[in-house]
């Protein structure tokens, strides 16, 4: 695992750094508040981690490759306390030396983005490959869990203690698109996941709540200005909104105090196909 560091410093001295903004809400007056998202690379997980920076948090961006996480990292700006960590949310060691590096730079953990998650073909069920299902599943259901546990084990032992998990769901957690089988098996089983988060959480002050998000304009949306596969069997451009509208959703759920939680909140495209799928 390799680590690249931007912007100022962290530690004792990262608030009294030139650029370093002071956190807000309960029992955070003197520290920067520090969030972890999965997937930063591009995307949702770019814009959300861009708009935490803005409002003055502090960044640990993980995602598959260094490349992209460097890149979001210098969009940040040089304001923004960043530390990257190149992670295979898939494979438990990477996420255990994730957490570990999240507590040897910072401390703590205020805010898990649990956002990594693919896609998967999409091909009638009886053509969908095992190793294609499987990949789905590991990403958007395995790295899940990997990463709720590991920011659990962190925030349960921290003090002030607490912290909060945003697990990214999808519209598909509710009703799926033709010929998603294992995408859409996944946003439902990290319903029950955000659920159990939820409980499980409650008496060590960690709160866990979920976005469901439709067609925010990323690159693995791109296609729906093509036409993609309606449930009447025909195909149609669907319309996008911008990810930045998606981004400011999950901020407002992350500044909430912890005695507060936004459980499930829908942002989507307002013209695009979702109740009724048509």
């Amino acid at each position: 695992m390799t680590q690249e560091t931007y912007g100022v410093p962290e530690g004792p001295e990262a608030s009294r750094a030139p650029g370093a903004r002071a956190a807000a809400g309960p029992g955070s007056r003197h520290r920067i508040r520090t969030a972890l998202v999965t997937g930063a690379g591009s995307g949702i997980g770019r814009a959300v981690a861009l708009t935490l920076a803005d409002a003055g948090w502090s960044l640990v961006l993980a995602g598959r490759t260094p490349g992209p996480l460097e890149s979001t990292a210098e969009l940040a700006g040089n304001g923004t306390s960043v530390l990257c960590v190149p992670t295979d949310v898939t494979d438990p060691a990477a996420v255990t030396a994730l957490f570990e590096a999240v507590r040897e730079r910072y401390g703590r953990l205020d805010l898990l983005f649990n956002n990594a998650g693919r896609f998967g073909p999409a091909v009638p069920l009886e053509e969908l490959a095992w190793e294609e299902w499987r990949a789905v599943v590991d990403v958007n259901l395995h790295g899940a869990f990997l990463c709720a546990q590991g920011a659990f084990r962190l925030m349960k032992e921290q003090q002030p203690r607490g912290g909060r998990i945003i697990n990214n769901g999808s519209l598909s957690a509710h009703t799926p698109r033709p010929d998603s089988a294992a995408y859409t098996a996944t946003k439902h089983a990290l319903t029950g996941l955000t659920k159990s988060l939820s409980l499980d959480g409650r008496h060590h002050d960690i709160a866990c709540g979920q976005i469901d998000i439709g067609n925010a304009a990323t690159d693995m949306t791109a296609r729906m200005a093509h036409g993609v596969r309606q449930a009447d069997g025909g195909h149609a451009p669907e319309p996008t909104m911008d990810a930045a509208d998606v981004a400011r959703t999950v901020l407002h759920m992350a500044e909430l105090p912890l005695e507060a939680n936004m459980q499930f909140a829908t942002v989507l495209a307002t013209k695009m196909p979702y109740i009724g799928r048509g």
